[in-house]
């Protein structure tokens, strides 16, 4: 298995810092995904890749680069779906991972709630608001799961 990267589905990601550190102290590459507007940050270990503009292009570039041993970070279901199915393991921005066991729930989930959100117009809301705990969990189960890409890639 190669070496692990890491892949950040950029646009909208809360955790791009709390990654960047887990990606430095790993030592392990860090690909920042997105159609711009994201800083490029002066850390040798991470890469800015800038994807033309349209919807799902920063998705469609991490699904079609995904490989077993990568982590990929994103909130995306349908993103997470293509990237377990190449083998990769995904996490979601509250620390949360994205599995062979648990996709297809999640995504039975996403679109339930999608059709209920199109047959009530007048559905308010969303998820609760990111907090400082979820980005602690993510902190960790991030690290935890670098280090288990890492441990079974021979590193």
């Amino acid at each position: 298995m190669a070496e692990p990267r890491l892949l950040i589905d950029a646009d909208a990601c809360p955790v791009k810092a709390e990654a960047e550190k887990v990606a430095t102290r790993h030592g392990i590459p860090m690909l920042v995904v997105s159609n711009g507007g994201i800083r490029p940050s002066p850390n040798p270990l991470v890469q800015s890749v800038f994807v033309a503009e349209g919807p799902d292009e920063a998705d469609k570039w991490i699904a079609s680069q995904a490989r077993p041993g990568d982590v990929v970070v994103t909130a995306d279901v349908p993103l997470a779906a293509r990237c377990v199915a190449a083998g990769a393991r995904v996490i979601r921005h509250d620390g949360e991972p994205f599995t062979p066991a648990n996709i297809g729930m999640v995504l039975a989930t996403r679109d339930l709630m999608s059709d209920l959100r199109s047959a009530d117009p007048f559905r308010q809301g969303g998820g609760r608001a990111f907090s400082k705990s979820d980005r602690s969990r993510f902190l960790d189960a991030l690290d935890r799961m670098v280090r288990q890409a890492r441990a079974d890639a021979g590193g």
